[in-house]
């Protein structure tokens, strides 16, 4: 998916072998610290790593600016049953390329190509105003909790395909990447 900012050629492309100091760095720049790479890098190695779902956006066909890592997660149901689901993490962009609409840009291409996959629905844990824009809301009233002791408003859930977690009440378990974490 190729779209233009400023003047300037933007590319949206699943992640490639070759990418992968590029998406690394893109994390390091945008988080100031390790653990997102980090975090990036065990989910590549795992099972629960989604290949076409781990995204990137090119400057002019050149340089990776920013990224997003929909992967594999985990709904434990109250009857114990494991569902599969989807988690949204990270999502970073180079900070000299934010507020241009790059992160909303690969949010809605990882959400078209997650639902053309048949994936069910997507849990984020991100900022309360800026992730309800794209359809994320609240987890707590639709029967699902956060593995982590955060704030109701920032632990968001979202249907793929409507009326697909009607019925399911459990929490999130995340895979052992996210070890990072703690």
């Amino acid at each position: 998916m190729k779209f233009n900012i400023k003047e300037n050629n933007y590319h949206l492309r699943c992640e490639q072998k070759k990418d992968v100091d590029g998406i690394r760095q893109v994390n390091l720049d945008a988080f100031k610290q390790i653990q997102e790479a980090k975090l990036v890098e065990e989910i590549r190695k795992s099972d629960f790593f989604v290949p076409e779902l781990s995204i990137v956006c090119e400057k002019n066909e050149q340089e990776i600016v920013g990224h997003i890592l929909i992967s594999k997660i985990e709904i434990i149901t109250k009857e114990s049953e494991t569902l599969s689901t989807l988690g949204l993490a990270p999502l970073s962009v180079k900070p000299q390329f934010q507020n241009l609409g790059i992160g909303s840009r690969l949010i809605e291409y990882g959400l078209e190509l997650s639902k053309r996959m048949s994936f069910k629905h997507m849990f984020v844990l991100g900022h309360p105003k800026y992730y309800p824009r794209f359809g994320f809301a609240p987890t707590e009233p639709m029967g699902i909790k956060s593995p982590f002791p955060v704030p109701m408003e920032v632990f968001m859930g979202l249907e793929l395909q409507k009326g697909s977690l009607k019925g399911i009440s459990g929490v999130i378990k995340y895979p052992p990447a996210f070890d990072v974490f703690s």
